[in-house]
């Protein structure tokens, strides 16, 4: 597999955040965050992000702020050009996505329609 540019970019406060919660996992070597699109939410379709040690066979691997991001191909359908930021605030924390693919959106951001 060849890392390519990501249709998924990551601001560099995401990937602050990434690289510090892989510090505190202590993940091993060739880490990399898992951006996948899972039915549901109230608005029919959600964001999952985990970190993995490895890519699936069938994933795309990318680098995005000199981290590796892995897509399948199913997903990449939905969030190619998505924008991936760390948000603080009163009301909370999280990863928020400015997907330019979403028709539509819930209030809580983490759920969307294409």
């Amino acid at each position: 597999m060849t890392t390519m540019t990501s249709p998924i970019q990551l601001t560099e406060k995401a990937a602050e955040k990434i690289r510090s919660l892989m510090a505190d996992q202590n993940t091993p070597e060739g880490t990399g965050l898992r951006v996948k699109v899972v039915g549901g939410g109230c608005s029919g379709m959600s964001y999952s992000i985990n970190l993995e040690p490895a890519a699936a066979p069938a994933d795309k691997i990318f680098e995005s702020q000199g981290l590796k991001v892995f897509l399948d191909p199913k997903s990449a359908l939905f969030i190619t050009g998505t924008e991936v930021d760390w948000q603080e605030s009163m009301m909370g924390a999280g990863f928020a996505f400015k997907n330019p693919l979403a028709k539509g959106s819930c209030g809580c951001g983490s759920s969307f329609t294409a």
